[in-house]
């Protein structure tokens, strides 16, 4: 299959501290167990790190708001995004924090080697700053006098920083978003590319006086700024320089992100790889923002929805569906409780559960739990069975290319057909051999497929399909062959999903 190595290193964005976890940091980390698992059945070797940002300034103002010392406000909130990761079945293979020394000692690593490049230069600066974006901002970046993202107006800044020359990679950046696919999807390429021909002006990379932080090496009253110290981790979680990690998984096949800080990863990244001399990662893959009734999540409106709260209320793996399934990867999407109800029972119930249910409560009820051995197939049996051989091809184009809500709708067409197909033979009057056995493959085929979507159900399939241990034969591509056998026993039908009332 294009598009597939022997190694996969996925990263998503490590997340802000200052507050507990919300929906659009579930979104991301769904997302990218999705794609990392597609890959482990590809029988690639990933490495997938999450983890969160606690050395942003925003973490100590939150902390000093709530009464608490910087570090146990930081550790409770780390907690609970960990916390996330269990809850909804997340398989990644590292949890970096920003506050560990393993980071710290690559971060100053780095920033020495900026520096000792001829980089980094110290000057006064004076401008409007927004601590939510961590970054400065020019009056043609405000709206009303506000900052867009975080719609609160900057404060005025007037400082001693060291600045990194950005400026200088100019030519390098410009030609690296103009070729190939360092940037998806295109229209976020396009966008940065766009910002980008306006010309680079130089970073601001430390700020004075602040008491939390990373250390520069070369200024102990200066701590370094966000940008340098953030994005950093995606190869100090590695080991950077000389870790076997990081000769194996380095660089990073994508750093999945919101859109809203890919400027950040698209240009400031390269640059500051490029100062200290590190490959570049191959692709930075862009998702849009989770919205409510239309609009951002509002603290002050109510609309922040707590996916630790959710998942008392519905299943993991029905929320995990809903968000994977209604909202196109890449663009915006708008979360409904009523619309994650509608999935779940039309989609989930409906087509992939009663097809799971049907099929395996009729041979365990006409044929003891044995599947029965096929006869001659017929003109439906093997057009039905062509689509069961295609099946994980077609799906894993979608997946190869990041389109995990297409996919997901091709493995619902598929269970529709399967269906389809068990309605039209009618095994009930005639006990239909073959239509039983295809379709207890069909299964098989829907376990593998579905597994980087909805593992936890899958798991249970797996059982009730009475296949745990064949662990050798569920790889993606064994998906298209009809590996259980005449004769094989299933294990006891099981209710899958539960319509929501």
């Amino acid at each position: 299959m294009s598009g597939l190595s022997r190694k996969f290193y996925l990263t998503t964005a490590i997340d802000y501290v200052n507050a507990p976890p919300h929906l659009g940091h579930l979104y991301e980390k769904v997302c990218a167990d999705t794609i990392v698992r597609f890959h482990r059945l590809n029988g690639e070797e990933v490495f997938f790190l999450t983890g969160v940002d606690e050395n942003a300034q925003k973490n100590e103002q939150a902390a000093i708001k709530a009464g608490l010392p910087v570090k146990v406000f930081v550790d409770k909130n780390a907690h609970l995004f960990k916390k996330l990761c269990k809850i909804y079945n997340i398989s990644n293979d590292d949890f970096i924090r920003t506050t560990e020394k393993r980071h710290t000692k690559v971060v100053q690593l780095v920033f020495q080697k900026m520096y000792d490049n001829g980089d980094l230069y110290k000057k006064y600066y004076e401008g409007y700053y927004c601590t939510g974006c961590e970054e400065f901002k020019t009056e043609k970046d405000l709206v009303n006098g506000k900052c867009p993202e975080h719609n609160t107006a900057p404060m005025w800044l007037k400082e001693e920083n060291y600045f990194f020359r950005l400026s200088k990679y100019q030519d390098s950046l410009s030609e690296l978003l103009s070729e190939g696919q360092f940037v998806l999807p295109l229209e976020k390429r396009n966008e940065v590319a766009a910002r980008l021909k306006e010309g680079l002006k130089d970073l601001s990379v430390t700020r004075p006086n602040l008491t939390w932080g990373i250390t520069t090496p070369i200024n102990p009253e200066h701590k370094i700024y966000v940008w340098i110290d953030a994005l950093t981790n995606y190869i100090s979680a590695l080991g950077y320089p000389n870790g076997e990690k990081f000769k194996k998984f380095w660089p990073a096949d994508a750093h999945l992100i919101g859109k809203g800080i890919n400027w950040f990863h698209s240009v400031i990244w390269p640059a500051i790889l490029l100062s200290a001399q590190i490959p570049l990662p191959k692709l930075v893959l862009v998702h849009g923002y989770i919205t409510v009734k239309g609009s951002k999540m509002s603290k002050s409106k109510g609309t922040v929805i707590n996916p630790l709260e959710l998942a008392k209320k519905y299943s993991v793996d029905a929320i995990r569906y809903y968000m994977l399934r209604a909202i196109v990867f890449g663009e915006d999407g708008d979360f409904t409780e009523e619309s994650l109800v509608e999935r779940t029972n039309n989609e989930l119930v409906a087509n992939i559960g009663n097809f799971i249910h049907r099929t395996l409560t009729f041979i365990s009820k006409n044929f003891d739990g044995v599947v029965p051995k096929p006869d001659n197939f017929d003109d439906d049996d093997v057009k039905f069975q062509k689509r069961i051989e295609v099946i994980a091809e077609t799906v894993g184009k979608r997946l190869g290319k990041f389109e995990l809500d297409k996919a997901l709708k091709e493995i619902v067409e598929f269970s529709q057909e399967g269906n389809r197909y068990f309605q039209h033979k009618e095994p009930w009057k005639t006990k239909n051999p073959n239509c039983l056995y295809l379709c207890v493959n069909a299964l098989r085929s829907l376990a593998i497929l579905l597994e980087p979507f909805i593992p936890s159900s899958v798991e249970k399939l797996w059982s009730q399909l009475n296949l745990e241990g064949a662990v050798a034969e569920q790889n993606w591509s064994s998906a298209s062959k009809l590996l259980i056998k005449e004769l094989h026993t299933i294990g006891k039908p099981k209710v899958l999903f539960k319509k929501i009332n």
